[in-house]
This record gives C-alpha cells, sequence and structure tokens, in this order.
C-alpha cells in the first residue's frame, strides 16, 4: 500500500529547520502503518510508543520536560537505545497525554536532533482542547483515506498507476484506458480509501467481505462518539453523523440542522458538528457568492455543505447497493450526484487545495466546487456520468469570466484549456492543468 505522503515525510525528515510532526487524520486511514513504513525504510532503527495501550507512558512526562531525561527513559521503556538522527521517534494515540503534547515545545527548542512524528485518530479534538499547546513548535501534515490513484496503485496494473500519475497537460486518453479507469473508479465508489477496505478487496473481490470492514469501522466511529465527546454531545453527534447522506440526496444539499431532528435548531448542534469536523470525520464546505481572493473572506458560514470522510463509507451508511454503481443504474440517480461530488470534494483536498467552497446565486444558479488552484479561483461543475449541461457554470462564466473552469464528468475527453473538460478519474491532476508553464 504505497501511500504518496511518504515523498512529505522524507521531506521533513531532511528540512534543516525540522521540528516535532503531527500527522492528522481520521481512525484507520493508516496513519500508524505509514508511520512505521516511513521509519523502516529511512531510519536506522524506530521506536514506538503508543498513549492508549500503555498507561504507563504517561508516568514519563509527569515529572518535568526534561528532554534528556525523557528520551532515556522511553529508551529503558521499549529496550533500546534511542539515537539522535538515526532512531524515528512515534508517538501514537498522543491525544491521550497532553503533557507529551506539551513536551513538543521542548523537543523543538532544546533537542531538534530527536526526529519526533505523532498520531492520534482523534488529535484534532485534542489540539482545540489543550491550553498548552505548543504553537509554533511543531510541523503539520494530514493523512487521508487513499486517493483514487493510491487505489489504483493497490489493486490495478501497475502501468495503469503509473499512467494516471505521469498525466499531463496536452495528452490525449485513449479510450481503451479512459474504459478501465471508468471501471476502477466505480469499484473505489464502492471501497472508498480506507487501506483496511481496499487490502480486502485486493485479496477477495468480496463485496461482502469489504461491507464487513466499512461497518466495523463505521461502528468505531460512533463508539469514538461514546468514549471521547461530551455525554450531552453524544446523541447530537450520532444524529448528524447518520444525517449526511440523507441530506446529500436531498436536491438542495444545504445542511439543513432541522433535518436530523424535528424541532433541533443550529444552536443545539453547532457543538457536535463542530466536534465532528475536528474528528476530520466531516468536510464543511460554505457557501460563497463573489468568487475573489482571499476566498474565506467571502464564506457564509451558515450555509453549507457536509461531506463524508471517505466515499466508500457514505456509500455503506446510506445503504446503497453496489450493484447499482457497476451497471450505472439510473436507479440511483438521485443520489449519484451527491455520490460522486463527495468523491470530487475528497480528491481535491488531497491533492490540490485545503478548502474548498460552492457558489450560488440566489435560486437560480449553483456551481458545486469553487478552490483556489495555483494563483487562480477555478469553478467545478461536478456530473456523475456523460451528460455534461452545466447552465449554472455558464452563468458563472458569463458573471466572472475566470481564467479557468471545469467540468467533470465520466466523458473520456480531456480538454485543459479555457473551460476544461477534466474526466471524474483525472481531476486530481488539475492542479498540473492550471500551471502557468512559464513560472515552471
Amino acid at each position: 500500500m504505497k501511500r504518496t505522503l511518504i515523498n512529505d515525510l522524507i521531506k521533513w525528515k531532511n528540512k534543516e529547520n525540522r521540528k516535532p510532526l503531527i500527522l492528522k487524520g481520521v481512525r484507520q486511514c493508516g496513519k500508524t502503518y505509514l508511520l512505521k513504513t516511513f521509519g523502516k525504510e529511512h531510519y536506522s532503527s524506530v521506536a514506538y510508543f503508543n498513549f492508549e495501550e500503555n498507561e504507563n507512558l504517561k508516568t514519563v512526562f509527569e515529572k518535568d520536560y526534561d528532554t534528556s531525561r525523557i528520551i532515556l527513559e522511553l529508551g529503558l521503556f521499549v529496550g533500546q537505545t534511542i539515537k539522535p538522527n538515526e532512531t524515528l521517534v512515534i508517538f501514537d494515540e498522543i491525544q491521550e497525554c497532553g503533557k507529551a503534547i506539551t513536551s513538543l515545545k521542548y523537543f523543538c527548542e532544546n533537542a531538534p536532533q530527536y526526529h519526533i512524528v505523532c498520531a492520534g485518530s482523534l488529535l484534532g479534538i485534542a489540539l482545540q482542547n489543550n491550553l498548552s499547546f505548543p504553537v509554533g513548535k511543531v510541523d503539520f501534515l494530514t493523512l487521508y483515506p487513499m486517493s483514487f490513484a493510491e487505489f489504483l496503485r493497490a489493486v490495478a496494473p501497475e502501468n495503469l498507476a503509473d499512467y494516471v500519475d505521469n498525466f499531463s497537460k496536452g495528452q490525449d486518453l485513449p479510450q481503451i484506458i479512459a474504459d478501465k479507469l471508468s471501471t476502477f473508479l466505480r469499484q473505489y465508489y464502492i471501497t472508498g480509501g480506507m487501506p483496511e477496505v481496499v487490502s480486502i478487496w485486493k485479496k477477495t473481490f468480496s463485496i461482502e467481505e469489504v461491507e464487513s470492514v466499512q461497518q466495523a469501522i463505521i461502528n468505531s466511529y460512533e463508539l469514538d462518539f461514546a468514549k471521547h465527546a461530551p455525554i450531552k454531545e453524544f446523541p447530537k453527534l450520532t444524529a448528524i453523523w447518520r444525517s449526511i447522506p440523507e441530506q446529500l440526496a436531498k436536491e438542495n444539499t444545504k445542511f439543513m440542522f432541522g433535518h436530523v431532528k424535528k424541532g433541533w435548531r443550529a444552536k443545539d448542534l453547532e457543538d457536535a458538528l463542530e466536534w465532528l469536523i475536528n474528528a476530520g470525520l466531516v468536510h464543511k464546505v460554505c457557501k460563497i457568492e463573489k468568487p475573489f481572493m482571499p476566498l474565506s473572506s467571502y464564506a457564509d458560514e451558515t450555509a453549507f455543505k457536509l461531506y463524508a470522510s471517505d466515499v466508500g463509507l457514505l456509500r455503506k451508511m446510506s445503504k446503497l447497493p453496489h450493484e447499482v454503481i457497476l451497471d450505472a443504474s439510473p436507479i440511483y440517480k438521485e443520489f449519484k450526484g451527491s455520490l460522486t461530488e463527495n468523491y470530487v470534494l475528497t480528491e481535491l483536498l488531497k491533492s490540490t487545495t485545503d478548502t474548498a467552497y460552492y457558489w450560488s446565486s440566489g435560486n437560480t444558479a449553483e456551481v458545486d466546487f469553487i478552490v483556489q488552484c495555483n494563483s487562480e479561483i477555478v469553478p467545478i461543475e461536478v456530473k456523475s456520468e456523460r451528460n455534461v449541461k452545466a447552465r449554472s457554470l455558464a452563468e458563472y462564466l458569463k458573471k466572472y469570466e475566470p481564467k479557468y473552469s471545469v467540468k467533470t464528468s465520466m466523458k473520456s475527453e480531456v480538454k485543459t484549456e479555457g473551460l476544461m473538460s477534466v474526466p471524474l478519474y483525472l481531476i486530481a491532476s488539475l492542479k498540473n492543468f492550471t500551471k502557468d508553464s512559464t513560472l515552471q
């Protein structure tokens, strides 16, 4: 399971001003596996510590923040010498030990020769609540579920994955390759990018086993609600989480608090929603009415859509049968667009942008995503199959005349100038299509 984020980890290792690294990401997206693989391949040794599995670890950080003492005691704990610049120290589930998080400041200031990486499934929650968080003393990376390109590398012939990775502006896409990519994309809609799910699919190609693992992951998320969230928020978290497929299936996919449960209002659910966002389980896409930089200044925080962190889990939560996806059945027409939007959003977040928005002009037009791509603001209209009529995008183009705009669909046509046509299975290449070659 090759993860492209390992390239960013290598860059972190070689930075002159390297700081302790925090790797964020939802439960079971592969953080621990990636860090251990990174340590095995790029260091002489790895010292692994899990604060959830061993309560005694916390006592190492109770006395003080003397980094020499901490390193010595950690070495004794695992029975090995932790060597500067040679040993990768992994703190897993670090959110369970607030003082270990605080210690990162002192490792940054007093012992930068030790390479420390941290992970945790609910780190986003811990960082929001940790009053002594070492601001400016750590580096951050985020690991998402496997992208479509990573899925291809895991289950498809290697040359197909290489082809997608190296696809660039000006290339033509042969129909035989387009057909293969379309088939694999429909598989990806079913499995999503959770590494364990992809692994099971690769080994068995069993939908039943895939869905069993997906349900176990969904159950583990809901157990996290009960274990880690404030007691009063638990029923709200569960209600919002379970409402996402239903809300996306509606023609107007703007999130409606009143649809979570009758009588509940925004003020009742805002804290629970923020918990889900910080945990990385959902992505919030706010509306903008003017696509100007910086986009965040024009966002309406009260009008937004919620998407799931993984398209496969969304498909499972919605109880959508796999057959209707593999056969491109019209039966799921209402939900097909939302599932495709969820896929496009997660691909953009992994490859192109940190934040996406959508554009709405009253009740007359709506463009699915507005992103900053390189130095351009790019509108993106998403179509789930080959129908590429885009009246809302046409209105946007007439009003704002952007340098680049995108229609993405299952059509195999690739056009990378002006109004671009980008197949869904190549949407992660968008950043390459909007590069100004004169600046490279």
